[in-house]
């Protein structure tokens, strides 16, 4: 599973997207690499960034940027910010990999997930890092040309904010955000929306999807009284996802109640791996597993895990990451695009 965020030097950041590649398997961790032949121009050629209210300023993390006009050469360096521009009909001119594309494939499997491929097109976008790397390849950004820069689901600090900025106006994590990866999905959307000014756009599509899972939670009132945690099997270890993590606010977001003793463990990460010792941590009354056919055989074959109470009665959901349906890749990703997905077949894994 891909917990590298997902899985940097925060192994399991978006472990899903996170968890290291190789042993999450595409999804989690994801890196990829890219064709940049038909990409920054064709990327280039979005025709829906001439609506909007300009000039904008954005507040975040690293200060404030103003967004002059609309832009029309956007490179996106948070693992999941493409998918937040896409959303506006905006096709990124380079992009983070957040799942590791199969050598040899193409077009790279970051493009080509069932709720990103129309949107896609036959845009092959530069990538601009791959998740694992120490960083973004600022050569290849500046070369991209971009007229805005968005960092909103990264890691960066602020010396790789400073450099970016000096490539094109960057807008970074939101300003509310303690630690990388924790903000509220809606957040990040709402932060994105704003500095391409599509704050209005935005704001409907997060009450849709908010919609969406009200309506989970109003049809399913028996997941209230159920303790639920959404986890992954990475480097031999069980490791849950904190319920600040886009999955544990999915999960809690459907109606359970999540585990949040795992939040305490995890000591400002947004997972944790257990020691034997503190399998009780994930001893609740419904589990859901994001790994791809290989982790997920692996886990079930580890006594402590077999032995719970949910994995005997049945009670546990695994989700493929990357491989088939890849309902794991659209959890992990929570965007404006893969929520409604997600949502979806998260309700289905439990009926």
């Amino acid at each position: 599973m891909l917990l590298t965020r997902t899985t940097r030097t925060k192994p399991l950041r978006r472990l899903a997207a996170v968890l290291s590649a190789a042993t999450l398997g595409v999804g989690l961790l994801a890196g990829c690499g890219s064709d940049s032949s038909d990409s920054a121009d064709n990327a280039g050629d979005n025709t829906s960034t001439a609506a909007g209210a300009f000039p904008v300023t954005v507040e975040h993390a690293f200060g404030s940027t103003k967004v002059a006009k609309a832009p029309e050469r956007v490179v996106t360096v948070g693992y999941t910010d493409d998918q937040s521009v896409l959303a506006f009909g905006i096709k990124p001119v380079g992009m983070t990999d957040q799942y590791p594309n199969p050598a040899g494939q193409s077009p790279d499997i970051n493009t080509q997930w069932p709720w990103v491929k129309d949107k896609w097109g036959d845009t092959k976008p530069e990538v601009i890092m791959k998740n694992g790397d120490s960083g973004p390849n600022y050569e290849k950004i500046a070369a991209l040309r971009p007229d805005l820069i968005i960092a909103v689901y990264s890691e960066i600090d602020q010396a790789a904010y400073d450099k970016l900025s000096k490539i094109a106006p960057t807008v970074g994590r939101t300003k509310a955000e303690k630690e990388p990866f924790s903000a509220p999905w809606q957040d990040n959307a709402l932060h994105i929306a704003k500095a391409l000014g599509k704050a209005e756009e935005g704001e409907k599509m997060v009450a849709d999807i908010q919609g969406q899972l009200d309506e989970a939670k109003k049809a399913h009132p028996e997941f209230a009284d159920q303790t639920a945690v959404a986890l992954s099997w990475y480097e031999d270890s069980v490791a849950p996802f904190t319920s600040t993590d886009v999955r544990g606010r999915l999960v809690s977001g459907i109606g359970f109640k999540y585990q949040t003793e795992i939040d305490k463990v995890a000591d400002g990460s947004f997972y944790t791996k257990l020691s034997p010792e503190r399998i009780d941590l994930v001893d609740v009354d419904r589990i859901f597993v994001i790994n791809d056919k290989a982790d997920t055989d692996a886990l079930k074959k580890f006594e402590l895990f077999a032995n719970l109470d949910a994995v005997k009665n049945g009670k546990v959901s695994y989700l493929l990451d990357s491989e088939g349906p890849a309902v794991g890749a659209a959890i992990s990703q929570g965007t404006m695009l893969s929520m409604p997905y997600a949502i979806d077949e998260l309700v289905k894994s439990v009926e």
